[in-house]
C-alpha cells in the first residue's frame, strides 16, 4: 500500500508551485501551469474529487 497521501487538485497546484511552477491560464475545471525551464501541465480541479496518486507520481517525477 502506498504512504502517499491523496490530493485535490487544489493541494497538487500548491505543491507544483513550491516547485517553481506558475498557473498561466484555467479553462473551465482545467488549470494550466508551466515552468521556466519549458515544462508545463495541466491539473484538473473538480470539487470533492482527489487525483490519483498514479497521475501525481508522475508530476513528481517529471521535475
Amino acid at each position: 500500500m502506498s504512504k502517499l497521501p491523496l490530493l485535490t487538485g487544489k493541494e497538487l497546484i500548491s505543491f507544483l508551485k513550491t516547485l517553481g511552477f506558475i498557473e498561466k491560464r484555467q479553462k473551465g475545471s482545467h488549470v494550466f501551469l508551466a515552468h521556466e525551464d519549458g515544462r508545463s501541465t495541466v491539473v484538473p480541479v473538480h470539487s470533492g474529487e482527489t487525483i490519483s496518486r498514479g497521475i501525481y507520481l508522475f508530476y513528481i517525477n517529471s521535475t
